[in-house]
C-alpha cells in the first residue's frame, strides 16, 4: 500500500532511500535544502519538493530523517517552524541519522508530546547498498511500530534488527562504528610504523589476513596500503571523528570505561586539526606516517 512519506536529508545516503521509496510506488515528499545531492532524477520520477518543514510534516505519514547528527536531528524536529509544527496525530518520525542516544530519547519523547511516535533506525552499509536498497537498519522503538513500518524500510533495506528500546538504534550504530572504525584506525597506524620498519605493504597484509589481523577491516583498508586506492572505505575522517566523539558522549552517559575510544578520538581529531577531514578514513596511513613524532 502506497503511503505517503517525507525525507529530510538527501545525501549520499538519503537519495538512494528516497530513490527505493518511489521504485515502490510510495508518494515522497522532499525537504528543498541546500546540502541535498541533486533531486532532479527524483522529481522527474514524482517526488514533490517543499521549502518548508511544517509543510513537509503536514504532508507526511511518515517522516524519515537522514541527518548529519543530533545538532541537525534537534533542529530539524524542534526549532522554529520544524517538523513538530505540523506532525499529524499518529504519524511516525523515522531517524536514519547517526545520534547520541541521549538527545534521541528526548526527541523521541518530543514527538510522543505532539501525539506520534518514534522509532530510530540509524543505517550501516554505503551509498552503493543504499542505492540498491540494501541497507541493514538497526531499529530502537516498540516492537509492533517496527513491524507496522517493516514494509516501508523493506523499501531500502536488506537487513532490519530491532535491537531494543527507543535509543538503542543509536546505540548500536555507535558501537558498530566504534568497533569497525577504531579497527581500521589501529590498522592504518599500524601500517604506518610497517612502512618505517621496512615491511613491504603487500607482506603486511599477507601476513595479518592469514592471522589474526584479518577481516573486514583489513579489507577495507587493503586497498590503500597496497595501491594508496582510498575507496575502500568511502567515509571521511571528519565524519569518523564525529561518530567516536559521540561514542565517547554516549560511554560517558553510560560511565563506561572508553580509554581506547578515547585514544581512537584523539588520533582522528589530531587528523582533522592537520586540515585531513574530508580525506577518507584509509588515508590515515599515510596522515600517520608523515613527520616523524618525538
Amino acid at each position: 500500500m502506497a503511503r505517503k512519506i517525507s525525507m529530510v536529508g538527501i545525501g549520499m545516503m538519503g537519495h538512494g532511500i528516497a530513490s527505493n521509496l518511489l521504485k515502490h510506488d510510495h508518494a515522497v515528499t522532499l525537504f528543498e535544502h541546500a546540502g541535498n545531492q541533486p533531486v532532479d532524477d527524483l522529481k522527474a520520477r514524482g517526488a514533490v519538493g517543499v521549502g518548508s518543514l511544517k509543510e513537509l510534516a503536514e504532508r507526511s505519514e511518515i517522516v524519515i530523517l537522514v541527518l548529519t547528527g543530533s545538532p541537525q536531528v534537534e533542529a530539524v524536529l524542534t526549532g522554529a517552524g520544524g517538523v513538530l509544527e505540523g506532525l499529524a496525530r499518529g504519524s511516525v518520525v523515522i531517524d536514519c541519522s547517526t545520534a547520541i542516544p541521549s538527545s534521541t530519547v528526548r526527541m523521541a519523547q518530543a514527538v510522543q508530546a505532539a501525539g506520534s511516535r518514534f522509532l530510530d533506525s540509524p543505517m550501516t552499509r554505503t551509498p552503493k547498498e543504499a542505492a540498491e536498497g540494501r541497507l541493514n537498519l538497526l531499529v530502537g522503538g516498540d516492537a509492533d511500530l517496527l513491524e507496522a513500518c517493516r514494509t516501508v524500510l523493506a523499501c531500502f533495506a536488506e537487513n532490519i534488527t530491532h535491537v531494543g528500546p527507543v535509543g538503542a538504534g543509536h546505540s548500536m550504530k555507535l558501537l558498530h562504528n566504534y568497533v569497525s572504525l577504531g579497527m581500521v584506525t589501529l590498522l592504518a597506524e599500524a601500517g604506518a610504523c610497517a612502512a618505517r620498519n621496512g615491511v613491504a605493504p603487500a607482506a603486511f597484509v599477507d601476513v595479518l589476513a592469514k592471522g589474526g589481523g584479518g577481516g573486514i577491516a583489513l579489507e577495507r583498508i587493503k586497498p590503500y596500503l597496497l595501491a594508496q586506492d582510498p575507496t575502500g572505505l568511502r567515509f571521511s575522517i571528519a565524519n569518523a571523528r564525529k561518530d567516536l566523539d559521540y561514542y565517547n558522549a554516549m560511554a560517558t552517559d553510560a560511565a563506561s570505561p572508553k580509554s581506547l575510544a578515547a585514544a581512537v578520538l584523539a588520533t582522528l581529531q589530531d587528523a582533522v586539526a592537520q586540515g585531513k577531514g574530508e580525506a577518507f578514513v584509509p588515508e590515515l596511513v599515510s596522515i600517520l606516517g608523515g613527520a616523524r613524532r618525538g
